[in-house]
Parts: structure tokens; C-alpha cells; sequence
């Protein structure tokens, strides 16, 4: 029998990186993010999600926060984990990241491509998404971790959560040291 599928459906720099190289160490193949600078993704991101899922495991970091309700219908009996961190500290993580860089990702998901200057509407929206996700998993407390990752990176919840035995003598993975107080994107 296949294992589940296995989202991880928080914004980025959240910690999806490090979820990314935890989920390879317990042997998924995993994605993400995908199609970050594609000019159509809006419009195109469904289609190439749903041709991509045969391919990996697991799947991180954009577009897959935007598509978890879609992947929960297409693909029963997955799996989600929502890296969350307070709103503030993600905000300085988003806005020392990306700076004034723009994409169309990012234009899509919160309607300006850069936080500088959309503060407020950055926040409105990765508040929203968290409130969306545990409404939609409310009654199924079995298929949504919620995963504070930047403030308790820890194998137990993950493993737990995935069936998984924790690997011995391996320490959780921190990626994306770049990013001071993250564990990556």
C-alpha cells in the first residue's frame, strides 16, 4: 500500500525548508517550491500541481499553502502540516527576505509582490490562511499538524504525525541559516 501524500501547506519562511530536508530524511521524495516565478501561475497552478503529484511524495513551500484544499479533494487520505510562527516575526522574516523583489507568485497569494510597503496586507493574509486551514481540518484533527517549527523544531510531532519512528541520533533539520532566527523558508 502507498504511504499518503504529505503537504506542507504553511507560507514560506515558516520553516519549509527545514520541513522539506526533515521529510527527506525520513525517505519522501519532495518538491517545492514550485513555479515561483512563472507569469501565468495564477492561472496555471492547479493543472501543473495536479501533473506533478505522481511524481514526489511530498510537497513544500508555494504554490501547495494556495492549493490545500484542492489537493485535500484529489488526493484523500493525505496528509497536511501547517508550519505556523507568530505573525510579526514572520513579517520580518518576509520582509528581510524578499525586500522589494517581486514575483507573480507572490502577487497572487497576497495581491502586492513585495512585503515592503504591504505590510499590514501581508499579515492579513497569512492570518487568514492559518484561520482557513484549521477551519477546513477542524473535525479531522488526524490529517493537519500544526507545526510551530521556528520555535520548537523537534522530530516527535512529525513523526508522530507521519507514522514515522524518530531517526536515532539525527538531529531535526535547520535550514536557511541565511535568514537569522529561521528555520528557512
Amino acid at each position: 500500500m502507498a504511504r499518503p501524500k504529505v503537504f506542507g501547506i504553511g507560507f514560506h519562511k515558516t520553516g519549509t525548508k527545514s520541513l522539506a530536508q526533515a521529510l527527506k530524511a525520513l525517505g519522501y521524495r519532495v518538491t517545492g517550491p514550485n513555479w515561483t516565478r512563472e507569469p501565468d501561475i495564477a492561472e496555471t497552478a492547479l493543472n501543473r500541481a495536479l501533473d506533478l503529484v505522481p511524481e514526489f511524495d511530498a510537497f513544500q513551500d508555494n504554490p501547495w499553502p494556495l492549493l490545500f484544499r484542492e489537493m485535500d479533494t484529489y488526493f484523500p487520505g493525505s496528509k497536511f502540516i501547517l508550519t505556523t510562527c507568530p505573525t510579526d516575526a514572520w513579517l520580518d522574516r518576509a520582509e528581510r527576505y524578499f525586500g522589494t523583489g517581486t514575483t507573480e507568485m507572490r502577487r497572487w497569494i497576497y495581491g502586492a509582490g513585495s512585503p515592503i510597503g504591504n505590510l499590514a496586507q501581508y499579515a492579513a493574509v497569512f492570518e487568514a490562511h492559518t484561520a482557513a486551514v484549521l477551519d477546513h481540518f477542524q473535525n479531522r484533527p488526524d490529517d493537519l499538524l500544526v507545526f510551530p517549527l521556528t520555535e520548537q523544531p523537534d522530530w516527535e510531532p512529525l513523526c508522530r504525525h507521519l507514522g514515522h519512528t524518530i531517526p536515532a541520533g539525527v538531529p531535526f533539520p535547520h535550514a536557511n541559516r541565511s535568514v537569522p532566527d529561521s528555520l528557512g523558508t
